[in-house]
This record gives C-alpha cells, sequence and structure tokens, in this order.
C-alpha cells in the first residue's frame, strides 16, 4: 500500500490569482483526497446591510469582486427593484447589458492569459492580456472606471453612452474580434496546448449535475444552461446562444470560454445597433418591503441574489452565492486521481474568484 502523506496547496501559488487553499492527500504523486478550505478573506460584506441603506449598499455589492463587480451591481439592483416595482428605463437596460458583456470579454481574456501564464506560454499571455486592455479603455472612457464602475444605481444606471462614444465602442469591438482570431487558433490548434489539456480533468454531464456545477464548467460537459436565455436586462432583444462542449476536459472549458468570448463581442455590436433612446434611470421614493430571488449570468456562471426588505432605508437580509461557490464541488471532484502537477492547472480551469465566495 503506497504511502500517504498531506500537503497544504495554496493560499499562495504562482499559478493562481486568487488565494485558495487546499490540503491534498497524496498517495505518491496522486491525489486521493483534497479538502478545501474557505474563509482566508472573509470580509463580512454582506453584513453590512446593517450599516448601509439600500441605495448605498450598490457599492458594497460591488466591491464583492472586482471581475465581478458591473454583474453583482446589476444583481443587486434588479433585486430592489422588483421588491419595489421600479421600472427601468430601456436604453437603462441596453447599457448594463453592454458593461455586462464587456466585463464579460474582461474576465475571459483575463483568464485566457492566465491560462497561458499556466502553461508556459508567455507570448500568448501577452496577447491575451494587450487585447484585455482594449476593452478596459472603453470602460475607462465611459464609466471612468477600469475594474470599480459605480454605473448601476436603484432605478436605472448614472452614466450615459453618446452616439460618438457608441460607435467608437462599435468599431473597438469589432476590430477586437479582427484581433482575437490568432489567439482563438493558438489555444485550439497548437499541438502542446492540445496535449496539456486534452484529457485533462474529465467531468461527466451526469457528475458536473450531481455536483452543481455552473457556467462554462457546466456547458463544457454538455449542458446547454445559460442564465441569459431568461431574457433580464436587454437580453430578450439579442440573440443568446448557449455554447457548449461535450468532452467536459479542460480542453472544453477553453473552448467554451474562447468561443463566449467572440459571442459577447457580437452581442455588445448588437446592443449598440439596437439601443434605445430615452431616459438612463426614474426616481426612486420611499423604502423597498418585501423579498426577491433573483439569478444572472455571471462571467463564470450562475449567480444568486436574495434580498429582504422591511420597509425600512436598511435591509434586512442580502445574501449572493457566487459560481465559485457553486463550481468548488465539482473541483474536488476533478482532482480526486489526477497527478500532483496538474493541481494547479485544474484548480484554475473552474476560473476560481475567491474574493466573490468569501465576501
Amino acid at each position: 500500500m503506497a504511502k500517504r502523506s498531506i500537503i497544504p496547496f495554496g493560499p499562495q501559488h504562482p499559478v493562481l490569482p486568487e488565494p485558495i487553499h487546499l490540503d491534498l492527500v497524496l498517495e505518491d504523486e496522486t491525489v486521493v483526497e483534497a479538502i478545501p478550505s474557505i474563509g482566508f478573506i472573509h470580509r463580512g460584506l454582506e453584513k453590512l446591510v446593517e450599516k448601509k441603506d439600500f441605495k448605498q449598499y450598490v457599492y458594497i455589492a460591488e466591491r464583492v469582486c472586482g471581475i465581478c463587480s458591473c454583474g453583482h451591481g446589476m444583481g443587486y439592483c434588479e433585486s430592489v427593484e422588483h421588491i419595489m416595482g421600479i421600472e427601468v428605463p430601456r436604453r437603462a437596460d441596453y447599457l448594463r447589458t453592454i458593461w455586462m458583456e464587456m466585463s464579460r470579454v474582461h474576465s475571459h481574456l483575463l483568464w485566457l492569459g492566465l491560462l497561458a501564464d499556466a502553461l508556459g506560454f508567455e507570448s500568448l499571455f501577452m496577447e491575451a492580456w494587450r487585447l484585455r486592455e482594449r476593452i478596459l479603455d472603453m470602460f475607462d472612457a465611459t464609466t471612468g472606471g477600469r475594474i470599480i464602475f459605480s454605473v448601476n444605481t436603484i432605478g436605472g444606471v448614472l452614466k450615459d453612452i453618446d452616439d460618438s462614444m457608441l460607435k467608437t465602442l462599435k468599431e473597438t469591438v469589432r476590430d477586437m474580434r479582427h484581433e482575437f482570431k490568432p489567439i482563438v487558433d493558438t489555444f485550439l490548434h497548437d499541438y502542446t496546448i492540445q496535449s496539456r489539456l486534452c484529457g485533462l480533468g474529465v467531468l461527466s454531464r451526469e457528475d458536473a449535475i450531481l455536483n452543481g456545477a455552473v457556467g462554462p464548467m457546466l456547458r463544457a460537459s454538455g449542458e446547454a444552461i445559460d442564465l441569459r436565455t431568461l431574457g433580464y436586462a436587454a437580453y430578450n432583444d439579442l440573440m443568446v446562444m448557449p455554447i457548449t462542449a461535450q468532452d467536459g476536459d479542460a480542453y472544453a472549458r477553453c473552448e467554451v470560454r474562447l468561443k463566449e468570448t467572440i459571442m459577447s463581442l457580437r452581442m455588445i455590436e448588437e446592443a449598440i445597433e439596437k439601443i434605445p433612446s430615452g431616459d438612463i434611470a426614474v426616481p426612486v421614493k420611499g423604502n423597498p418591503n418585501g423579498e426577491y430571488f433573483m439569478r444572472i449570468e455571471q462571467p463564470r456562471g450562475e449567480a444568486i441574489y436574495y434580498v429582504k426588505a422591511n420597509g425600512t432605508k436598511n435591509l434586512e437580509r442580502f445574501r449572493l452565492r457566487t459560481p465559485t461557490t457553486s463550481n468548488i464541488s465539482p473541483m474536488l471532484r476533478l482532482l480526486k486521481g489526477c497527478q500532483l502537477a496538474d493541481v494547479p492547472l485544474l484548480v484554475l480551469t473552474i476560473d476560481p474568484c475567491i474574493s466573490c465566495t468569501e465576501r
């Protein structure tokens, strides 16, 4: 019988952008069990509903995570708007959707760069992040921020995008689609990447569903679930097609994110073409009283927002379940039986966001 040993993985590791901590139980070089340790960067953000009123809390929700900030702000605002019966102007819905898809492009390009770096492909890492800078520049031009935007508010959005800036954004997105093609070809067809990713960390469709996988993790196993098809914000006016792959391995998860990036760039163009004129916000009077459960598709997968209000300016409860929270369980399933050298890459393929998870 092989001798077992336990080694710590994280919370700091050269490959990972997030402080995830695992205790790995090994037999020689094979992982037989992975035990997560959650809470390393817990900040108690949900508790702050007692200190900040429901309008101020928008800025707290955005700071759950930097990369996912736009989606967290939108999910929280839409939850409160449903409770209060507020009908957001249609232009505001479109602006939220444009910024949300820009966030998805930003998130996927960041992850693709980190994957290339983990594979030792430095030039591909630089190309992915060079393209990512284009979308961050557009965020800076349209919101005034590159990571935290603070444009969502109860009743709409705080900033508009004029026609000249929309034209510039559309041209930038079109150029990005052209510049992204060589990156896609390299990720999908380079022999060294295929040899490293194909067949690694296979998650069957049944295991993905049983373990609660969401987002690209789930769709890479063949399950076509994308919450944008629910039609919140302006998605009911746009062409949303869930991107899936069938193999369920690390290569499939990479493929799904590559194709989702292309689809998001097309959706931004479509939204710019269809965006109506009009107001970007409506006045908000009174305090919310009731509760609402909201689901949106974040870049990493399904995020759930629960808001409970009691008629005062402070919410009674805010609860957030993030995509990484759901994907930790299937990640642990992948790690059982893998080699120690593959652990960093397999953890990376779920695109972990520990600041979201631990809040």
